[in-house]
């Protein structure tokens, strides 16, 4: 029986590529507005495409971004998708002055040097650190200008490398936050994607 996963309605995301990716990991989505419908919600995914301070537009007035702050702050299970990671921030260099939710302690910042590609795009290798038990090293499909560089205490960490190390993606129980795109990773996103179903 496929399980039922609520999608939060950004306003900001490739959604038809993420409830293609749920659905062929044995997920039954529903894209949702609702605040009540996410804190109601047995799995909740947030994904996010674009700039940050559109996303919070659209999050913030509604309550939904409250919503999703609370699921994480309680350990519910919730997976975030690219930008969705960087939401879950105090804030980032992308949108400055802007507050993002703030259940995740810190900032994101911008890919610099000289001759490194930016916005990055395309595949890098994910290397869990030691604990992870839903990430698992292999290739994700990455596509973001903006980048954690540390990994908040308390959260297991992924790490991959474009010009820097930063966090490619963290876990806590069975709250997962992805920088790079688990529905676009092939079989290794696939895996990703039904063990967080399944957790």
């Amino acid at each position: 029986m496929a399980r039922p996963v609520a999608v939060v309605r950004t306003g900001t995301a490739n959604l038809a590529s993420v409830l293609v990716g749920l659905r062929r990991a044995g997920a039954d989505p529903t894209l949702i507005t609702d605040p009540a419908a996410v804190r109601a919600a047995d799995r909740v995914v947030l994904p996010g495409v674009g700039a940050l301070a559109a996303a919070m537009e659209s999050l913030g007035p509604s309550g939904l971004g409250q919503a999703v702050a609370e699921r994480v702050a309680a350990g519910r299970p919730t997976l975030t998708v690219c930008l969705g990671l960087q939401l879950l921030l105090d804030g980032s260099a992308e949108s400055p002055g802007v507050s993002a939710l703030g259940c995740v302690p810190g900032h994101a910042t911008r890919f610099q040097g000289d001759g490194l590609r930016v916005p990055h795009l395309g595949w890098n290798k994910v290397q869990p650190a030691a604990g992870a038990k839903l990430l698992t090293e292999g290739y994700a499909y990455f596509a973001h200008s903006y980048k954690l560089d540390q990994a908040p205490a308390g959260w297991t960490p992924a790490w991959t490398t474009h010009g820097q190390p930063f966090v490619a993606a963290m876990e806590r129980g069975p709250v997962v936050a992805c920088q790079f795109h688990p529905e676009l990773s092939g079989a290794w996103g696939l895996g990703l994607l039904t063990r967080w179903l399944e957790a």
